[in-house]
């Protein structure tokens, strides 16, 4: 029911259409339409499970042996950072802002090479962005240029739009 599960699978199904992987946490939800999305395209659809006791088990459409299941968060976020070419966050909870302060901050201090950080759903990420820009910001705690890490849409072609000009522009492609 949840509007941003059909968005996922579109863009997902979109980046698996240009020949991106598609890699999520593996679970239901968005994860799953990530998933979906790259398996209805017959993309790459990886699923980085983690072992809770309130959690379900992982979703039908991670390719059979691209399922990776992790006991502890820190060991699956360096995995999602190793191999992501871009992170597509859509809303979500505390494990969601884990990942995307952890991604935003080793970008920011150059621990790992920039990717495309893409928040989707403007409605959503709204009162974090604002308040970002009106605590954090004045506060020195970040720089103007640090806002420029990340953009937010709702378009899912603007998604894929965003990934590829970072990529041509490095003469990558897709892995």
């Amino acid at each position: 029911d949840n509007p941003y599960y059909q968005l996922t699978v579109t863009i997902a199904e979109k980046l698996a259409h240009e020949g991106y992987g598609i890699i999520t946490g593996g679970g239901p939800g968005v994860m799953e339409a990530g998933n979906k999305g790259a398996r209805n395209e017959k993309g790459k659809s990886v699923g980085l499970h983690i072992e809770l006791q309130h959690e379900q088990d992982w979703n039908d459409y991670i390719d059979p042996d691209k399922l990776l299941i992790f006991k502890y968060f820190f060991a699956r976020k360096v995995m999602f950072v190793r191999y992501a070419q871009a992170f597509v966050f859509l809303p979500g909870g505390f494990g969601t802002m884990d990942e995307v302060f952890e991604v935003i901050t080793l970008i920011q201090t150059k621990k790992i090479d920039p990717v495309p950080i893409i928040f989707i759903g403007k409605e959503y990420w709204s009162g974090l962005m604002d308040w970002i820009k009106s605590t954090m910001l004045r506060e020195n705690n970040i720089s103007p240029a640090d806002l420029k890490l990340f953009e937010i849409t709702d378009d899912p072609d603007q998604v894929v739009k965003i990934i590829n000009r970072f990529y041509r522009r490095k003469n990558l492609q897709p892995n």
